[in-house]
């Protein structure tokens, strides 16, 4: 299989210039580059689909160049923006750069010796060009009339509170001559992105056949949404992250194991590298008994793994299996203290479990599973308390928590309400 069947089976071609020259192209070795603007010190889930494209593109033998936008992030894409984007420093923004170099070490191989990934910067072809220079020897390749007819531009414009600036306006210029050097300096011929890119990826290829006379290519991949429309990789607690401290491993493995079941099977094909029988295997499991949530669970093991690594995503799972339905005293330290992390905790005296203990009521008002003393025996009589082991149901409202109650050394107490409210006390 082609690299262009495989992202067309994956259902990951938006557009494409000249399929059919392009085919013939990729039968041998090309260079490719796709971009990305260092707009934070991390990458998100919604950079995955184009920076994995660019994996699949090299595991099938192409060479594969990551192009880091310390240019053009400094002025911002208005593609999909409806508002300006506040200007970075060159401090930031390399500072972001070195940070998202980490992250795209687990994406692509730098390392082969046969393919080798390559992270360039857009800034060193460009700080030493003036102004005057990059009008007179670009800027006069580009019609106005051309540059306001694409979407990006054309859709900010028709907004008259915000409009566009000069400087946003200029950035489809800059990615367009970004292809040029590529095309001219690394021989690269295909250039790869978001389908809202199509409008700067095209002008790119116009300014590589009027410069160099060259024929360059460009593919699109679809703009990820939800089944319900929502936009893909938001959450209530804002962007999933990639770097494990501003979204945890656990919180990240979460994230993907409570895809929509109508988005499953597509998100295995748009984030995950397994085979095409692999996922067909999936999606006959999925259709028979969606409740078992096989292919929730092969997804975000996947992509935990890929960006997180083997280990880290064992303990997200084994967290995740605890929380649900496990036993406190049956795993490690440091797969509870994921729990911990993402729990609301509350720390409670030695003393007060010593003795006679800490009369389960109070301590189920004290950590906040119940509004009331009254609630909370309810709540017991009910059978909807359980003390660290999913199947250790308490339903004695006169129960007193004991420190023998506590597992990992003594430091840890899980309480669960029902099915989805947990709280952690420990031990000070």
């Amino acid at each position: 299989m082609s690299i262009l069947e495989e992202l067309k089976w994956r259902g990951l071609i938006a557009d494409c210039t000249d399929a059919a020259e392009l085919e013939k192209k990729i039968s041998s070795p090309i260079t490719l580059y796709c971009g990305f603007d260092p707009t934070a010190d991390s990458l998100h889930v919604g950079n995955l689909v184009p920076l994995l494209a660019l994996r699949r593109f090299q595991l099938l033998g192409h060479n594969p160049i990551a192009v880091a936008g310390g240019a053009t992030g400094s002025i911002g894409d208005p593609s999909g923006k409806t508002a300006e984007r506040q200007l970075l420093t060159k401090e930031i923004l390399d500072r972001n750069i070195a940070s998202v170099k980490v992250q795209l070490a687990k994406l692509l191989d730098f390392e082969t010796k046969q393919n080798p990934a390559r992270l360039v910067d857009n800034a060193s072809w460009t700080q030493n060009i003036s102004f005057l220079d990059f009008l007179r020897d670009i800027g006069k390749h580009f019609s106005v009339n051309q540059m306001v007819a694409k979407e990006s531009v054309r859709a900010r414009m028709e907004d008259r509170e915000t409009g566009i600036s000069y400087t946003e306006f200029s950035y489809m210029l800059l990615q367009a001559f970004d292809f040029m050097v590529l095309a001219r300096d690394q021989n690269c011929e295909l250039q790869i992105g978001g389908s809202d890119q199509w409008g700067n990826i095209t002008a790119g290829i116009d300014l590589c056949r009027k410069k160099l006379g060259k024929t360059v290519f460009g593919l699109t991949l679809p703009l990820i949404t939800n089944a319900d429309g929502t936009k893909f990789g938001k959450t209530e607690a804002g962007a999933i992250w990639l770097d494990p401290k501003r979204t945890s491993v656990y919180r990240f493995y979460q994230f993907w194991i409570n895809t929509d079941d109508r988005d499953v099977i597509r998100y295995l094909k748009f984030f995950t590298f397994l085979p095409r029988g692999g996922i067909g295997m999936l999606e006959k499991s999925h259709a028979e008994n969606p409740g078992a949530r096989v292919a929730h669970k092969e997804l975000a093991r996947a992509v935990t793994e890929l960006i997180h690594g083997r280990q880290a995503a064992m303990e997200a799972i084994r967290a995740s299996d605890i929380l649900f339905n496990g036993d406190v005293y049956a795993t490690s330290e440091s797969e509870f203290k994921m729990i911990v992390d993402e729990l609301q905790t509350k720390e409670v005296e030695k003393s007060k479990f010593e003795g006679g203990g800490y009369p389960l009521v109070d301590l189920l008002v004290y950590i906040g599973l119940s509004s009331s003393k009254s609630q909370a025996r309810k709540d017991i009589e009910g059978g909807a308390i359980r003390l660290n082991r999913y199947d250790n149901r308490h339903v004695d409202v006169n129960y007193k928590v004991l420190a023998s109650d506590f597992g990992f050394h003594d430091k840890y107490i899980l309480l669960r309400k029902g099915k989805k409210n947990y709280a952690v006390v420990t031990i000070r």
